[in-house]
């Protein structure tokens, strides 16, 4: 009995011993999951979903969506933490300001180089090729206005400014630098200002509650309600164009990622980002069947077959 009450134990203490050591053809079992974080929008969502696509198709690792994070710094926080591998949209106006603690830089090309150089240097991670698009703060009017009165730019407005409501996001009327006060040192002041709430701006400006209005670049709200953004003109607004950055330890393991990000780079505009924002905010389409959608209409998938 005590023999085989031993015996029994030794099978016992044997296999787990298997479970936990690495040997050949078991250490494949698991896979490594790159966490991906993105924002509480759905631009970033899409994103996230576009990229978690790829990776699982032409790496080995799993990826886990950390989504509905309140902004880019709680993403920096997380990367910089080791709680997120990747931050599927970070935009350069955002962090030339929030994670570096630097001046708004005008020029778009200047302002991507120094993020990519710094990012490098100081956090050690990648910043990744533009998607191709900037969510940035715009000026945005009907389309009839628009075309009514031949108006392409911002400087355009200036004959009607002194008569024209003026529909602003809250947070922007007092905002330093690239705010109210700013934007009347280039540009000019209008007839009156309601600050209001973002979401509540594209409406206004279609029902004729507002002349003119503050908007986000991509933002499918613009395709919604049929305005049209107005040319920064004078370049009063920082770019913010938007990227991917990745941890560089993760590239090192999975050097396919830099070839993704750079398959992405320059592939959607900002037009087509609003479509996007416009599919999911607006036609309800989950992120991920629009991540989907794109990266099959855009041939992302013949080169490695699918999966």
């Amino acid at each position: 009995m005590k023999n085989k009450m031993l015996k029994g134990v030794i099978i016992f203490v044997s296999l787990a011993m298997l479970v936990g050591c690495s040997l050949p053809g078991l250490s494949g079992t698991t896979k490594e999951t790159i966490k991906i974080g993105a924002l509480g929008t759905s631009e970033s969502h899409i994103l996230a979903e576009m990229l978690s696509i790829l990776i699982e198709r032409e790496t080995d690792a799993d990826t886990e969506i950390i989504s509905h994070l309140g902004s880019s710094i709680v993403q920096h926080q997380g990367m910089m933490r080791g709680d997120l591998d990747i931050s599927s949209t970070r935009y350069t106006g955002t962090d030339l300001s929030g994670a570096l603690g630097m001046d708004p830089i005008t020029d778009p090309v200047k302002a991507l180089n120094i993020v990519k150089r710094e990012f490098q240097e100081r956090f050690n991670q990648t910043w990744a090729p533009t998607y191709g698009f900037e969510n940035s703060y715009s000026v945005a009017v009907t389309s009839e206005f628009a075309e009514e009165n031949n108006i392409e730019t911002i400087s355009d407005l200036e004959p009607y400014a002194d008569e024209l409501r003026f529909g602003v996001d809250n947070a922007w009327i007092n905002r330093k630098g690239d705010g109210y006060d700013g934007f009347k040192e280039t540009y000019f002041d209008f007839g009156e200002v309601y600050p209001m709430n973002i979401g509540l701006v594209y409406q206004a400006a279609a029902s004729g509650h507002m002349d003119v209005v503050l908007a986000y670049s991509s933002d499918g709200r613009i395709k919604q309600f049929d305005l049209k953004v107005l040319e920064d003109d004078r370049q009063f607004f920082p770019p913010y164009d938007s990227s991917p950055v990745i941890a560089n330890e993760v590239l090192e393991k999975y050097p396919a990622i830099q070839d993704i990000t750079e398959r992405l780079s320059g592939q959607i505009s900002t037009d087509k980002m609003q479509e996007l924002n416009y599919n999911a905010d607006v036609e309800l389409m989950s992120p991920r069947k629009v991540a989907r959608d794109f990266l099959e209409e855009n041939n992302y998938f013949e080169e490695k077959g699918e999966k």
